[in-house]
């Protein structure tokens, strides 16, 4: 087989998802701190919750933190109150984050552009005043305490276990995007993001694909809401505030809105900004002896603002989209050298 044809040759992406699936299961052997990594896994199912709405329907949310939120309360609750396992508790939260998206999607889908984007902010800021002054969400102290509970037998309260069960839940929930959005389904919601109006005249009913659309995400966010309330133990306002919208956005744009790995690739960077900003500010402050540095943990948003230029300005397809279009024009590359 010669160089152009092994060029051309696709690559089967299942693999490249099993070996990263595998990487990540290896990482707490490592050395790596499982909290953290299962935090990153949250929010990157959140990210790729928000991405299969904005990068392949074409509708952008300014109002996902509700779902987010909802969920990581109603877990919680059931949880903690209700003595819910931890499946149930998953699954009740995952269930009313959906039940409001199919609330907010059916008020929401009948405009388009900024005035759907506005739409679901609205929407999401009034659910977060009522968790402000709700009782059984703990006002600005947040919902407490939350017990780990049982999966199946496993005692979730060992780390290492919880690890591998978050893992597991991610992977699920992968899988089922991927399925998605190489379904049937997948292609008409790609259509209407491409072409709304030749979607419509091909006979599509285009709002009942959107909103299907909208309560699939909402569900799988607020899967990403009860799990990251597992693993930390307590659910709190930041999870339903409007910045929270904004920083799902932030993950998908950096790494790559439309790709399947991208808002994973954004997580973790932005999710390792939050976290390891102040270590590394640290350690340059005392390798330049600039003082400066050592007060970097106090400006991640400093920080994640100028990165998010940097994306805008020079990496319009995120991390992952370059990456691809770069892998892209390298394999057609022999192609077009053998036809001259």
């Amino acid at each position: 087989m010669t160089t152009a044809a092994i060029s051309k040759t696709p690559l089967n992406p299942v693999y490249g998802y099993a070996l990263l699936f595998g990487a990540i299961a290896l990482l707490p052997a490592m050395g790596v701190y499982p909290i953290f990594v299962m935090k990153v896994l949250c929010f990157a199912l959140f990210a790729c919750a928000f991405n299969l709405l904005v990068g392949f329907t074409g509708l952008l949310s300014f109002g996902h933190a509700a779902f987010l939120g909802t969920a990581a309360y109603g877990a919680g609750h059931a949880l903690k109150v209700w003595g819910f396992s931890a499946p149930m508790g998953l699954i009740f939260g995952a269930v009313a984050a959906g039940v409001v998206g199919l609330g907010i999607g059916m008020l929401a889908i009948k405009r388009t552009g900024i005035y759907f984007s506005m739409i679901t902010l609205a929407l999401s800021q009034m659910l977060y005043f009522f968790f402000l002054q709700a009782s059984f969400t703990g006002g600005e102290d947040g919902l407490q305490s939350v017990p780990r509970g049982s999966f199946f037998g496993l005692d979730l309260n060992n780390d290492l276990t919880l690890y591998y069960v978050v893992l597991a839940i991610f992977i699920a929930a992968f899988w089922l995007i991927y399925r998605t959005v190489h379904s049937p389904f997948g292609q008409v919601l790609t259509s209407i993001r491409e072409n709304e109006p030749r979607a419509i005249s091909l006979g599509y009913d285009v709002d009942r694909f959107k909103l299907l659309a909208f309560v699939l995400s909402a569900c799988l966010a607020g899967l990403a809401g009860a799990t990251k309330t597992l693993v930390l133990g307590f659910a709190t306002l930041t999870d339903a505030v409007w910045t929270t919208s904004g920083l799902v956005i932030l993950m998908t744009l950096v790494g790559g809105m439309g790709t399947l790995i991208g808002p994973m690739v954004g997580a973790l960077i932005i999710i390792a900004l939050e976290n390891k900003i102040g270590d590394f500010g640290k350690a340059l402050g005392d390798l330049t002896g600039i003082q400066w540095f050592n007060g970097l943990g106090e400006s991640v948003s400093l920080v994640t603002g100028l990165i998010f230029i940097i994306c805008v300005l020079a990496f319009r397809r995120g991390v992952v989209g370059e990456a691809i279009a770069m892998w892209d024009k390298y394999r057609a590359g022999p192609s077009h050298k053998a036809g001259h």
